[in-house]
């Protein structure tokens, strides 16, 4: 278990959490390494292992620097990236080329162009200006590369809209009308500078509901065996998203991968029978169930203000800066005085951040011993779309990131400076 308590203290990966908030400063991110591993290693066991001819992307935007690449590297996973930003930390992290996929709804050509001159495994193509540019791109670098169309299935997840990904209605991918998606299949299929893998689909994000990936893959299947009887064409592989749901709170009914993997590869099992074709290779993509509980964030507890009657409101060093999931969707989280562990929690509160917003609130009425200037508080379940989705607002520095395992600890991103935060600043010569 990650999370312990000894001596009234809590414990992360055998690190004391108050004398990792002395070394470090906070806020800061505190990653446990064997907890990643732990999660790659049940995708390896229930996934990669139990089915051939598969496998697991890891979607890179929950949480992406040099040495998470060098993690997912070690343990056999492949990469998914959504920018040039994260393809390019990748590249200058070594990892694969052949192992990396890109994702994203509007690449530009300087993204594209990136991709295939590292010669990357796949791109997945969301739009149908998108096949032009690549071919355009591969023609004058004299390259064919492996493409999926992403496809939007028409299903509704349960979750919040922002993360909800799989309705028509939706930014990503190639929606399914006859009249849209069989051209374009058409030209991929006929391309001297793409091979046509076959589609992708990712119906939402935080799901403990089977059901959305069921339907989608369903609608899917029929595509392919259309495409199949329409073109005479077998596309080879099938991405089917990830999604998977974690616990950020006791609300959170969390399952295994194998709820959602082992129904869906039952199903493309029968469907390949049926077609007496060889069996798809599957891919997922597994971001956020990867590396979510496997990081906190340690802030000190500053300004105290109990309204009589109404609430208390404790004041921490970060907020929607290192955190902006309860502000953007409500997103809720626990959490605890670190340094105040094994006290009866008496006091109810909201953990509050330093930004000048009032929407920038941490966890709304939680119990928690006595707070008092000085502590330290732990948030659980932030290692996915925290460090990814930190700001500079109110000019406040980017957070310090450290790896911890079996009681020692790294620092993996250092801490922003001032000088850093402002380096790309000019004043130009009229204002001097």
């Amino acid at each position: 278990m990650e999370r312990e308590i000894k001596n009234n203290t809590l414990y992360f990966e055998g690190c004391s959490t108050t004398e990792l908030a002395k070394k470090y400063g906070t806020p800061l991110y505190v990653m446990s390494e064997t907890a990643i591993v732990e999660k790659c290693r049940e995708i390896r066991e229930t996934f990669l292992n139990k089915y051939e001819r598969t496998r697991a992307a890891y979607a890179s935007k929950a949480f992406l620097t040099l040495s998470m690449c060098k993690i997912i590297e070690r343990e056999g996973l492949c990469m998914d990236v959504v920018s040039g930003g994260e393809l390019y930390t990748a590249i200058k992290a070594d990892f694969p080329a052949e192992k990396i996929e890109f994702n994203g709804n509007n690449k530009s050509i300087e993204e594209l162009e990136l991709a295939v001159d590292y010669n990357i495994g796949r791109i997945i193509v969301d739009g149908l200006d998108e096949l032009s540019l690549i071919e355009e791109i591969c023609k004058e670098k004299g390259k064919k590369i492996n493409i999926l169309y992403r496809v939007t299935p028409g299903v509704k997840s349960d979750s919040h809209d922002y993360i909800v990904t799989g309705k028509k209605d939706s930014k990503f991918g190639i929606p399914l009308d006859d009249e849209v998606i069989f051209p374009a299949i058409e030209q991929a299929i006929n391309s001297a500078y793409v091979n046509f893998m076959g589609f992708h689909f990712h119906v939402g994000s935080q799901l403990h509901n089977n059901e959305s990936h069921l339907k989608a893959l369903d609608i899917v299947l029929k595509l392919i065996k259309d495409t199949k009887e329409k073109y005479n064409y077998t596309t080879p592989e099938l991405n089917i998203g990830g999604g998977f749901g974690i616990r950020y709170t006791d609300d959170d009914n969390k399952k295994p991968y194998a709820y959602f993997l082992d129904p869906m590869m039952e199903k493309i099992e029968a469907f390949s029978n049926e077609l007496n074709i060889t069996r798809l290779e599957i891919v997922i993509e597994p971001g956020r169930s990867i590396v979510g509980e496997a990081g906190i964030t340690l802030y000190t507890i500053g300004t105290i203000k109990d309204i009589k009657g109404i609430r208390k409101y404790v004041s921490v060093d970060g907020g929607m800066t290192d955190n902006i999931r309860p502000a953007l969707y409500q997103a809720k989280y626990e959490g605890v005085i670190a340094n105040k562990a094994e006290e009866a929690k008496t006091d109810m509160v909201t953990i509050c951040g330093k930004c000048c917003e009032s929407g920038d609130i941490l966890i709304r009425d939680v119990k928690v011993a006595s707070p008092e200037r000085g502590d330290i508080f732990a948030i659980f379940s932030t290692g996915a779309y925290g460090y990814v989705m930190a700001s500079n607002y109110n000019k406040n520095p980017l957070l310090a990131t450290v790896l911890v395992k079996e009681g020692k600890s790294e620092i993996i991103v250092k801490r922003q400076t001032y000088d850093h935060m402002i380096a790309n600043e000019v004043i130009p010569e009229s204002l001097k």
